[in-house]
């Protein structure tokens, strides 16, 4: 409740500060969120870290101790934060990078992306999957003496949704020889046409990420007008009248796709009638690129075997769990970790000084299926 009290007073703070004209609200958040977490203590000061550029990308490697001779697996990690908050460099994300190279022995790369406001989409998925083709290049991974059949990708929240949209990529691209083994999506983002499936209805206004807020995300990376907000939300772009819709249904058909014990007595919002001018003015609503989940089959099943971490009180719970699915259909190899007490961002605070037990044991358990998998 504190947590929620004070995110949701910066919040404001920030758009007062953008009503005034004094700085883009989503600058006031992340300098916020810049000073809280250079108080994290930096963890695992034994593992080395490196800040370079992979291809003009902005990286940090990081490097356990010991002899180099030996191959090592490797991880690249890419943060989350709406595509617009995040310090991958402070904190808990420095953390939780030294954590599992620490854990993992294994070379750990965490990306880091220009964000909104700055830029907008596809910038921020073009800037991962550059650095991903430069880190899978067998030249480089002799550099960092990475096994080449030992690779993977992580991410949490926006990272989710990047490294899911990096897997697809690369698995699709065969100017790129060595693919990632697997992929890490924690509580992922993955679609923008469907703002009431029943995750988003039963945690609409569940700390720390609000259905408000989630949309708002989605406004400022699609650099979308933010007065189509209430729309969206009502999901008036994918009413029963848009034709543009209708070959993506069934991507993210949640009563067909997830189990009943989640659905629960929730009931799909589709309006008879919506606004036709949003899916125009804002194509990348259906951009598989920046939208995962509606990925075609053919590409999913060049995706790899991924690891899906969702919380019950959160309002993506249903996006990875539809995903989850969807691969399976595909015939890729997944396993859906889901936990009755998580919420978004739980993994976030599984570091001093903010420490939850649920991220804890989420950390704890999403690094030992990497280490039995990679």
């Amino acid at each position: 409740m504190v947590l929620d009290a004070t995110f949701r007073g910066v919040v404001s703070m920030g758009d007062v500060a953008h009503s005034l004209g004094l700085s883009h609200s989503v600058h006031v958040i992340n300098s916020f969120i810049v000073n809280f977490e250079s108080l994290v203590p930096i963890t695992n000061q034994e593992i080395q870290a490196e800040d370079i550029l992979f291809d003009g990308v902005h990286v940090r490697v990081y490097h356990p101790p010991g002899r180099e001779e030996k191959l090592r697996r490797a991880v690249m990690f890419i943060h989350g934060g709406g595509w617009a908050l995040g310090a991958p460099k402070l904190g808990s994300y420095d953390s939780l990078c030294r954590k599992m190279a620490a854990d993992l022995d294994a070379v750990v790369v965490t990306v880091d992306y220009r964000m909104a406001p700055d830029v907008h989409f596809p910038v921020q998925y073009e800037e991962c999957v550059q650095a991903a083709k430069h880190f899978l290049k067998p030249e480089v991974l002799v550099k960092y003496s990475v096994d080449p059949e030992r690779v993977a990708v992580c991410g949490d929240s926006a990272g989710g949704n990047l490294a899911a949209a990096a897997a697809q990529r690369i698995g699709i691209d065969n100017s790129t020889s060595v693919k990632f083994k697997l992929q890490v999506l924690i509580y992922p983002v993955l679609q923008a046409l469907d703002f009431n499936t029943a995750s988003y209805q039963q945690n609409h206004n569940v700390p720390i990420l609000y259905r408000r807020l989630m949309a708002r995300f989605w406004l400022e990376y699609l650099d979308a007008d933010p007065d189509i907000m209430h729309s969206i939300m009502m999901n008036k772009h994918t009413a029963q009248d848009q034709s543009l819709v209708s070959l993506n249904r069934s991507k993210l058909n949640w009563t067909n796709l997830l189990p009943k014990r989640v659905i629960k007595h929730y009931k799909p919002v589709f309006p008879l009638t919506g606004s036709p001018s949003i899916l125009k003015d804002v194509p990348a609503l259906l951009d598989s690129r920046a939208a995962p989940l509606l990925a075609s089959d053919e590409v999913l099943r060049m995706a790899p075997r991924a690891y899906i971490l969702t919380g019950e009180h959160d309002v993506l719970r249903d996006d990875g769990m539809m995903y989850a699915r969807r691969l399976e259909l595909a015939g890729v190899s997944v396993t859906n970790d889901h936990y009755e007490d998580g919420f978004h961002g739980c993994v976030s605070f599984a570091f001093w000084p903010l420490q939850f037990s649920v991220g804890i044991r989420a950390v704890h358990n999403y690094i030992a299926w990497l280490d039995e998998q990679l």
